[in-house]
């Protein structure tokens, strides 16, 4: 069990059955009364944000979470997962999976959350290599300014590269916010 001390960004906690991602936390000391903290909490299941207060000493419970490493396969209807040590497999649908569809390539390892042994998201390295399939030609000359132009990659997200970059190449992808880093040989 956690005491109030404990909470702190990016803590994850247990409250009515549901995990939550702690957003902010501020501890209170007023002047008259008992001390508190204030927290802003995220339900990793359903994304919705919860104000909350806890008195000094009450206890919290910590979400019952683990994660696995396993390595996307394919997609068709459903996105499929598979443990690499025992070959089990796993399915997830399209909410579990969320924004990461734009960058699941087939054969990445991706670490899996599991609340009560169900998968409830996954995260993706940092970075990854991706060839893009589609870009326009950069009009020579303008360079000045550090344009991008849109280009699709092999998953089909569209990520701003800049005007040197072309069809066929590869390139480095942060997959936290979609951005291109830098060109990279193949």
């Amino acid at each position: 069990m956690y005491e109030t001390s404990h909470l702190r960004k990016n803590l994850k906690i247990q409250i009515d059955g549901q995990p939550y991602i702690v957003i902010e936390a501020q501890f209170v000391k007023p002047g008259k009364g008992g001390a508190f903290t204030r927290t802003k909490m995220r339900n990793m299941l359903t994304g919705n944000v919860l104000d909350r207060t806890f008195r000094s000493g009450e206890k919290i419970e910590p979400a019952d979470l683990k994660e696995e490493k396993l390595q996307f396969l394919y997609a068709d209807d459903m996105f499929h997962f598979m443990n690499t040590q025992t070959y089990d497999q796993l399915e997830m649908n399209e909410d579990q999976v969320g924004d990461a569809r734009q960058f699941l390539l087939e054969n990445i390892e991706v670490d899996v959350l599991f609340f009560n042994d169900r998968p409830i998201g996954i995260t993706l390295p940092t970075f990854i290599e991706v060839e893009i399939t589609e870009c326009e030609p950069g009009v020579k000359g303008d360079t000045a300014t550090g344009a991008t132009k849109p280009a699709t990659i092999v998953t089909g997200a569209r990520v701003n590269v800049p005007l040197f970059v072309n069809e066929g190449e590869w390139i480095k992808v942060d997959t936290r916010t979609g951005e291109y880093i830098e060109r990279v040989k193949r």
